[in-house]
């Protein structure tokens, strides 16, 4: 089964004001949510199930679906309205929602890329990176194996090669999106309830392959300010 989640849940705070009556999930972009580019996207590649966390506005986000039928998809809906779980924990809530024997793509609403999702790999933990400017980028080694995580402005460095003396590491921006691979659910019983899901994946690439994909001629936005709708409208128009 495809199978895939996507983060609708926060509270959307640079796009105030809009966020103030609506979940970022439901700003509109070249006439449709953001929500609606996503599933689109995962329903064209080939996804059956999909799991939907919410919060912020959750009932506008139940009720969008609701009006549209789940587009024809299996979607579900993992409920945050007790507590926002951040990424980390919101993929452990949502667990029991999914085929426990297949990967997850884990896909933020807020992002809109030209990534042709029937091709990426799904056989092993994997995150989507580009080589976008930007202060926080993942650590690879020539394999494309995750290695950590740093912030060239301060310094700051996470994951194995903070412990260690690696030959220099190629830096690469994370995208938002990702494969939660099986391999790895046995790990979430260690963490709280709430957690990021990069400190996750920073702790398990000690002891797991988690591997880097830079696709081939990546375009991407971070639809996270409004200073990027205008940029949206166009970006989606030459997707």
């Amino acid at each position: 089964m495809r199978q895939a989640m996507i983060f609708a849940a926060g509270l959307g705070t640079r796009l105030k004001p809009l966020t103030d009556t609506m979940p970022k999930a439901l700003v509109p972009v070249g006439g449709q949510p953001l929500l609606y580019h996503v599933v689109m996207r995962l329903k064209e590649a080939g996804f059956e199930r999909i799991v939907v966390n919410v919060h912020h506005f959750a009932d506008q986000i139940i009720d969008y679906l609701k009006v549209n039928e789940n587009f024809g998809l299996d979607i579900r809906i993992s409920d945050e309205r007790d507590q926002l779980l951040e990424t980390g924990g919101g993929i452990k809530k949502a667990m029991p929602l999914f085929d426990p024997n297949s990967p997850i793509l884990i896909h933020n609403v807020d992002i809109l890329s030209n990534l042709d999702l029937r091709r990426l790999p799904m056989d092993a933990p994997l995150l989507v990176v580009s080589q976008r400017q930007t202060k926080r980028y993942l650590l690879f080694d020539d394999d494309m194996r995750l290695q950590g995580w740093t912030n060239i402005e301060t310094g700051e460095l996470k994951g194995p090669v903070a412990d260690s003396h690696l030959s220099p590491l190629k830096k690469l921006a994370f995208s938002g999106i990702h494969v939660f691979h099986p391999s790895l659910t046995p790990l979430l019983c260690e963490w709280q309830d709430r957690f990021p899901i990069m400190d996750f994946y920073l702790k398990a690439c000690a002891t797991h392959l988690i591997k880097g994909y830079e696709a081939t001629d990546l375009r991407l936005l971070d639809v996270g300010k409004l200073d990027t709708l205008d940029q949206a409208e166009k970006f989606i128009t030459n997707i």
